[in-house]
């Protein structure tokens, strides 16, 4: 089983910076790509961003300039610095990866989400 514990969530006014922080953990072999994605009310979950085990990179053209993802593959982790944060940033961020398990499964796997709250 693999387990994405998420944590850096919170209450942040408008213009301000958090740091997302998400570690993989159980049994796997590697992790292709983590990533985060959120969902407002009323909304469709979306991508945000995310980043392959090679470095490379994509992010919603909505938070392009502002976040930046970044990944620790030696601890199977994966950050997300959110900064000049908008009102409309605000969202459950949930972090997500596609580990390789036993079997030569790939899995998709969620974690349980944190709400980051944009407010003055």
């Amino acid at each position: 089983q693999v387990r994405l514990v998420e944590s850096g969530g919170g209450l942040v006014q408008p213009g301000g910076s958090l740091r997302l922080s998400c570690e993989a953990s159980g049994s796997f072999f590697s992790i292709n790509v983590m990533g985060w994605y959120r969902q407002a009310p009323g909304k469709d979950r979306e991508l945000v961003a995310d980043m392959s085990s090679t470095g490379i990179t994509h992010y919603a053209s909505s938070v392009k300039g502002r976040f930046a993802i970044s990944r620790e593959n030696a601890t199977s982790s994966v950050h997300l610095q959110m900064n000049n944060l908008k009102p409309e940033d605000a969202a459950v961020y949930y972090c997500h990866a596609d580990p390789l398990v036993a079997g030569y499964r790939r899995l998709e796997v969620w974690g349980q989400g944190t709400l980051v709250t944009i407010s003055s």
